[in-house]
């Protein structure tokens, strides 16, 4: 069984700091036996990144809320990707932002700071979002048992390098806020489908210092350093749009 304290050491080694702003993509069942569970992996990211730092998790619901179901509520509405996120969502301290199909929830110093106003883009992954506050705080993405193909910070460098093929749809969504106020929503829908392509960034994005590579007991981490992997992913996109599809 993995303790609190393995964590804490793993996450660190693979490059969280005192200070650290991070997004957590996970696969909890790749971990094995943790000491309290999702509780603890939680416990021992908050560790990592000490009481300056802040720890966020996507609590998304776009298989749920959508044009023929377009109300999102943010203590109500679970999350979709999985059970680490639903945890961490419930705690007490946790803030959770309003956007409708693609909210995050942080726990730590800048968590209110880092989910507010994701409601006020028409798109889930501005640079106003938590995914762009990514790049402009200087933030990393932590994945944990998973590959590139859950990152979906990616989506941010794609509507920053403004492809063409990204938005389909634009729908009304509402928000319901804990204290019960409706927010309306335009929100364009992605559909570009090309999250199964990252994985092939991977070379890439390691060759440049933009990936860090580590393992907690026999589960793979992966940490990402946003600026730099938005720089050099935005810079490619912007020369061809269509980069990720045909990417070797």
């Amino acid at each position: 069984m993995l303790t609190i304290t393995d964590l804490t050491a793993a996450f660190r080694a693979v490059g969280l700091t005192e200070g650290t702003t991070v997004l957590v993509h996970s696969a909890l069942r790749k971990l094995g036996p943790v000491e309290g569970r999702a509780d603890g992996v939680i416990d021992a990211l908050l560790a990592a990144v000490g009481e300056s730092g802040t720890v966020a998790v996507p609590t998304h619901s776009y298989s749920t809320v959508h044009g023929s179901q377009p109300v999102f509520h943010q203590t109500l509405t679970p999350s979709i990707v999985g059970t680490l996120t639903n945890v961490f969502r419930k705690r007490p301290e946790a803030v959770r932002s309003l956007h409708p199909t693609h909210s995050v929830a942080a726990i730590g110093a800048r968590a209110a700071e880092f989910v507010a106003d994701h409601e006020k883009d028409d798109t889930p992954c501005s640079l106003r979002s938590p995914y762009g506050k990514l790049i402009t705080w200087g933030g990393k993405v932590l994945i944990i048992g998973r590959g590139l193909e859950c990152c979906t910070f990616f989506h941010s460098c794609e509507e920053q390098a403004e492809v063409p093929w990204l938005f389909g749809v634009t729908e009304l969504l509402y928000s319901i806020t804990a204290d019960g106020r409706i927010i309306e929503v335009p929100s364009r829908r992605h559909s570009g489908g090309v999250s199964d392509f990252y994985p092939m960034l991977e070379d890439a994005l390691l060759k440049i210092g933009a990936l860090t590579i580590g393992a907690a007991g026999a589960c793979p981490l992966r940490l990402l350093d946003a600026r730099r992997s938005s720089e050099w992913l935005i810079g490619e996109l912007k020369k061809d749009a269509n980069m990720l599809r045909k990417f070797k």
